[in-house]
């Protein structure tokens, strides 16, 4: 029997190789799932059904003992995580959906376990020491730029953000030589409607559902609000007033 360090067992027992390998054996899994097969059918047709390969996909071996009554069957089979998530998912049940959710629970605790804490046992105490240090600052930068990415607008993207409204604005109304620009009403609801539909977009309400400041917009947020600026039109009712103000004659620079 291959030497395992069992580390989950939750639902379906989990090991570790010596090599860092997370593999299950095949008959717990069986047992889990609650598979009315033969085990010796059903591992050998699941096996089958994913394209599992011997020697890469699972390993199988005779247990030397006789099988207790109710322990595990003789030929036994030891199972990549990968490969077991497939036979899992294969049952087509609430059962097989729960083991495969399981398993890949158990992969991403294990993967970021391994990005913050390293097996460093071959190196010596002093270099050990430094990459430990290392992890630690990359950590703490990684939260600071999380945290940094989630407050609102610095002033100057709040005025980026105001600037872009104002070109996309006069865009709508056809220059600042135009008539609805000149009109400063429509010229007021143009960038009303242009900011109220970044608000819209990304939820920029207060407790009352009333429209909190533009500037309210996280950080995080900043380059798909310049998006929304680009791929901005005017709304029917909108439109058609520009419309009919440009279509006006003006006398002496002043909307007829």
């Amino acid at each position: 029997m291959p030497n395992l360090k069992v580390i989950e067992k939750e639902l379906v027992p989990v090991y570790i190789t010596n090599t860092g390998e997370k593999v299950v054996y095949g008959s717990e899994l069986y047992e889990c799932l609650g598979s009315k097969r033969q085990y010796a059918d059903w591992i050998k047709s699941r096996l089958t059904e994913c394209d599992g390969v011997e020697n890469e996909d699972y390993q199988s071996f005779s247990q030397n003992c006789e099988k207790p009554t109710g322990g595990r069957p003789k030929q036994e089979y030891l199972i990549k995580l990968d490969t077991a998530k497939e036979m899992a998912m294969l049952e087509r049940n609430e059962k097989g959906k729960q083991v495969r959710r399981y398993f890949i629970q158990v992969e991403k605790k294990y993967k970021e376990k391994q990005d913050n804490f390293p097996d460093l046992s071959d190196l010596s105490v002093e270099l050990q020491a430094i990459i430990m240090h290392d992890k630690k600052i990359q950590r703490i930068e990684t939260r600071m730029d999380k945290l940094e990415f989630d407050i609102p607008l610095y002033g100057s993207e709040a005025d980026e953000i105001c600037n872009h409204v104002k070109r996309k604005g006069v865009e709508m109304m056809g220059g600042k030589s135009s008539n609805a620009y000149k009109d400063t009403k429509i010229r007021s609801a143009v960038y009303t409607d242009i900011y109220n539909q970044i608000k819209r977009e990304f939820g920029l309400y207060d407790d009352k559902g009333r429209y909190k400041s533009y500037k309210a917009l996280k950080r995080k947020y900043i380059y798909d609000a310049h998006e929304v600026i680009d791929a901005y039109d005017l709304p029917t009712f909108l439109r058609e007033k520009v419309e009919d103000c440009n279509a006006q004659i003006s006398f002496n620079g002043e909307v007829a």
